[in-house]
């Protein structure tokens, strides 16, 4: 997250939406055992069109395919590795031997998630890249990438400005391909595509959020962080809700702060980085406000320090 501020870890892995992970790896499953289909069924849980109406036919991407035997039997040894340098070069290999194979993109995107789980941000990147290098619709991808841009991208990079504007153009792109580029295996649960796509949703919309804080930019921020919590209400995400706050704390919007800041103690746990950051900001604006501050909270902390997120890398939320 922004600059200058103390470090927030959310708990589970800091480079990962946590609301959007499940999502992200029950579809990446159904892909991968689809890899070696031959055939596409037909796209699961569309509604058959009215008698006499013209079937809709919404654009619908298909899960990647090998081509031949030896090449899936070439794919599901590469796919086997355990640990993200071996993968890495287990899928390299791969594209070496098959530089036509449409399941190259599985098995980046998969070591994309490795490296992202262990908290890589560089080599997450670089995976990341590797996909839409394959695919530059794909909007896992390109979400994964455009937040380690925002997340690891410093004030003194002397290529911050083209960094941040690559950053915005993929999650903007993403945005746009999520509805169309997302390779979903027939009869999967259209619950399961809905929430993947949220999550993806507001994962754009936060590493947007995110970029234009940091560039000083906090109504844009505001409107995007808001965006990020609209996009998957059932899930909000606890650091989003306290960069709404901030957001809102440095227009000197403090009653909208106080709301926001107040809802992010509600969904954070007191003895967590994100929870401790909530508490505090919170506390704050009550004082700003001239309401009373609960008793035995956490020394407050400077005006306007927003959390800081190591990227997802979820990466999905």
């Amino acid at each position: 997250m922004p600059r200058n501020a103390e470090v927030i870890e959310p708990e589970g892995d800091s480079m990962k939406k946590a609301a959007i992970i499940p999502a992200i790896l029950g579809l990446a499953v159904l892909i991968a055992e689809s890899a070696g289909a031959s055939q596409q069924a037909p796209a699961a849980n569309q509604p058959a069109p009215a008698q006499g109406t013209p079937a809709a036919q919404p654009a619908v991407k298909r899960p990647p395919q090998a081509k031949t035997q030896p090449e899936y039997d070439a794919y599901k040894v590469a796919a086997a590795a355990t640990d993200a340098a071996s993968l890495e070069k287990a899928a390299d290999d791969f594209a070496t031997k098959f530089p036509d194979s449409e399941l190259r993109v599985i098995l980046y995107k998969s070591d994309m998630r490795m490296y992202q789980n262990s908290n890589n941000a560089e080599k997450t990147e670089a995976m990341g890249r590797k996909v839409i290098g394959l695919d530059p619709d794909d909007p896992d991808a390109l979400t994964t990438v455009a937040e380690v841009i925002a997340e690891r991208t410093r004030d003194t990079d002397l290529d911050k400005d083209q960094r941040y504007a690559d950053g915005l153009k993929m999650a903007e792109k993403a945005l746009s391909t999520v509805d169309t580029d997302i390779a979903v295996p027939p009869n999967t649960p259209q619950e399961k595509v809905d929430a993947f796509k949220s999550g993806l949703r507001a994962q754009a919309y936060s590493t947007m959020g995110t970029i234009e804080y940091n560039k000083n930019n906090f109504p844009a921020a505001q409107e995007d962080f808001q965006k990020a919590i609209d996009a998957f209400p059932s899930q909000p995400y606890a650091p989003d809700v306290l960069r709404l706050a901030l957001s809102l704390d440095k227009q000197g919007k403090y009653e909208e702060a106080l709301k926001s800041a107040s809802r992010a103690v509600e969904l954070s746990q007191e003895n967590t980085a994100i929870g401790g950051s909530a508490r505090r900001e919170r506390d704050r604006l009550l004082q700003l406000t001239g309401h009373p501050v609960p008793a035995a909270q956490p020394a407050q902390a400077p005006q306007g320090q927003p959390p800081q997120t190591p990227p997802q890398s979820q990466p999905p939320k």
